[in-house]
């Protein structure tokens, strides 16, 4: 029975739903959990560090596939790609894999790893760009980012740069680090 490695940066308490729509997304394919194929399901628990060893675990373990689940970048599929090159790795993302150095271009990925993209991170110009049309007169405008979240300066830059192509002429950064 082939075995799939999956990796996530989370925590499986928070992220029942992703693994549902995972393993139903298997079952569409005609793969079902415990029938046809197992599944190794292994969690960070926010701690990112712990991804390496993760990955190491699963080549380890001889694993078919690895599915290399991050909400933040591209961390899992990093930590993945530094340990194998031949087994496939799938990563969905929200930021440019190309950017993130993980496939050589979209169209040709190369290598042992592929997947999917949402370009969010993309998003933010085009946010600050409706909120300047909405408010056409407001002066400032605030983003929040986690400041523990490995993408926060990406998502900092983009927004001052964003803020800098609709005309602003000092984005700035300020950190507060207040948790509530």
């Amino acid at each position: 029975m082939p075995v799939i490695g999956f990796m996530h940066a989370g925590n499986v308490d928070a992220n029942h739903d992703i693994v549902a729509a995972f393993e139903l997304g298997l079952s569409q394919t005609g793969y079902v959990k415990g029938q046809n194929v197992a599944i190794e399901y292994h969690w960070a628990e926010g701690q990112y560090d712990r991804l390496s060893a993760i990955a190491a675990e699963l080549v380890q373990r001889q694993v078919n596939v690895i599915a290399a689940e991050t909400p933040v970048a591209a961390l899992a599929a990093l930590a993945a790609r530094q340990v194998t090159t031949s087994i496939p790795i799938v990563f969905d993302l929200g930021s440019d894999p190309v950017k993130d150095r993980l496939v050589a271009s979209l169209n040709k990925p190369a290598g042992n790893i592929t997947g999917v993209t949402f370009f969010s991170n993309l998003l933010t110009a085009k946010r600050l760009e409706l909120l300047h049309e909405l408010v056409p007169n407001a002066k400032v405008f605030s983003a929040l980012v986690n400041p523990e979240n490995a993408n926060a300066q990406m998502q900092t830059s983009e927004a001052q740069e964003a803020a800098r192509a609709g005309g602003a002429t000092n984005p700035r950064q300020r950190h507060d680090r207040e948790r509530h």
